[in-house]
């Protein structure tokens, strides 16, 4: 007796192809929740061990700005906030503290941003998927900087919009 192929369904947000299963998912960021599982034990490796930790703001803004979800406030405020911590990382080379306050400084502003239009799913080369497979720590970060600097690029028809936010913050 053959069983059936497992069905498998595409992430709406990186369009990465796995099994479909139940389970959690963010609330306003369009992940399938095998995908949400995969980036759960990616951050849970970052916070368990020192020396995958030094790229974890990276993971979560390409998470973030990987996943947009639909038109609304709060996914309009995660994608510009997440999209401006990538462009002063690659742009102008801010370490992550830096990236820490530029981030809880977006945050708290009260601002109704625009909505971009996201890459298609399809279109992205690489995801939280590539990082999970990493065997250690070294190739961990190097894949994790590889995927967030390829969601940067992802966005690039909007790359005007973020420098003019990110030159516009105070604490720099």
């Amino acid at each position: 007796m053959h069983s059936s192929p497992e069905p498998l369904e595409p992430c709406p947000g990186c369009g990465a192809v796995l099994p479909a299963v139940e389970g959690p998912t963010h609330e306003y960021i369009a992940a399938s929740p095998a995908c949400w599982a995969v980036y759960g034990t990616v951050l849970a490796k970052e916070y368990a061990n020192p020396d995958y930790w030094p790229v974890h703001g990276y993971t979560v803004d390409a998470y973030a700005a990987q996943h947009p979800g639909e038109n609304g406030r709060r996914q309009r405020q995660s994608v510009a906030l997440h999209l401006v911590a990538l462009c002063l990382a690659f742009e102008q080379g801010l370490g992550q503290q830096d990236l820490v306050r530029a981030r809880r400084e977006l945050a708290r502003l009260r601002r109704d941003w625009p909505w971009f239009e996201p890459p298609p799913p399809s279109g992205w080369t690489l995801t939280v998927h590539d990082v999970a497979r990493a065997t250690d720590a070294a190739e961990h970060r190097r894949l994790v900087l590889e995927w967030s600097e390829s969601v940067w690029q992802g966005w690039s028809r909007h790359h005007a919009a973020v420098r003019q936010w990110a030159t516009q913050l105070r604490y720099q």
